[in-house]
């Protein structure tokens, strides 16, 4: 009769832990299917967990890159924007020049030339010292301040610093986040170094009795005017070859982000399909053992009784 009794008792204990492995199967199999996570915890699959963990940092590394690209993105169009308007400003000042350089114009009208062109000066000097969307000088180079300033006999400097500056977007990739005013607004001209600002209000000065010969003044002014004109042209073109390196890189984190994604997803996804399966099958055999255990639960209380 002892033996009898061991051996039920051992019965017992197997079947109530078997149907408590299953309960626990088919918690975490559900789990799973409402999540959509296969791993809870590392040592589900320790494996999987540290494939986890290492692309969740190859995201986290992808994701501030492509921020600083799309930033950086942002602050090349804007300054190429910027020189595509101060061209269009100096293509005003050419037919005014050229307006002002004959003898068909009157005094009043090169004044009336020469105002236009301060209200150039004026805009042109705005434009240099124009800042990205988060406040910093697109033309200063390095430095915090505006890109330029007037020193005390109301001349146009440059304030910034020679250089702007690189951007790593991804590694071993840095590109260099704009032009330094220097390489935009001034410029060579007669052997001499010069500024887009001194040429148009040079010229408009000469236009309001600055200089003897203000016909004179106008045309030798459209020299200036299109040094200036191929500076911007010059600046539009690095603008645009960088812009264009810079979308290639964001193509490219793209894929990477795509690729990372779709690792994570074989790593640590449920296979809803394979899960469902699972989960059919534990409660198939869940209910198969308690079938058996309240089967043999009963044989054992007839048993008993008799």
């Amino acid at each position: 009769m002892g033996l009898v009794t061991n051996a039920t008792g051992s019965f017992f204990n197997r079947a109530l832990t078997q149907m408590a492995d299953l309960r626990g199967q088919i918690e975490r199999t559900r789990a799973q299917i409402a999540t959509g996570q296969r791993i809870a915890r590392g040592s589900d699959d320790p494996a999987a967990a540290a494939q986890l963990r290492s692309i969740a940092r190859r995201e986290t590394l992808t994701m501030a890159e492509r921020d600083k690209a799309a930033r950086l993105g942002q602050d090349l169009a804007s300054a190429s924007s910027e020189v595509a308007a101060v061209t269009t400003l100096f293509q005003r000042a050419r037919e005014l020049a050229v307006a002002a350089a004959s003898t068909a114009t009157g005094p009043d009208g090169r004044q009336a030339i020469a105002t236009e062109l301060e209200q150039l000066g004026a805009e042109l000097f705005t434009r240099a010292n124009a800042v990205t969307l988060s406040g910093e000088p697109l033309f200063a180079g390095l430095a915090s301040g505006p890109a330029f300033t007037r020193d005390g006999l109301g001349n146009v400097v440059y304030a910034g610093t020679p250089t702007s500056g690189a951007v790593e977007v991804a590694p071993g990739t840095a590109i260099e986040r704009g032009l330094p005013g220097s390489a935009v607004f001034e410029f060579t001209l007669g052997g001499s170094p010069t500024s887009a600002f001194a040429v148009i209000e040079g010229l408009a000065a000469a236009l309001q009795g600055g200089a003897p010969d203000p016909v004179a003044a106008a045309g030798a002014a459209l020299e200036g005017l299109d040094a200036a004109l191929d500076t911007f042209s010059r600046a539009q073109t690095i603008f645009g070859t960088r812009m264009a390196f810079l979308e290639a890189v964001e193509a490219q984190q793209a894929e990477r982000s795509v690729a990372l994604a779709e690792r994570r997803s074989r790593a640590g996804d449920t296979d809803i399909a394979d899960a469902i399966a699972r989960l059919q099958q534990s409660l198939t055999a869940l209910e198969a053992s308690q079938a058996a255990f309240a089967q043999v639960s009963e044989l054992t209380l007839f048993r008993s009784l008799r």
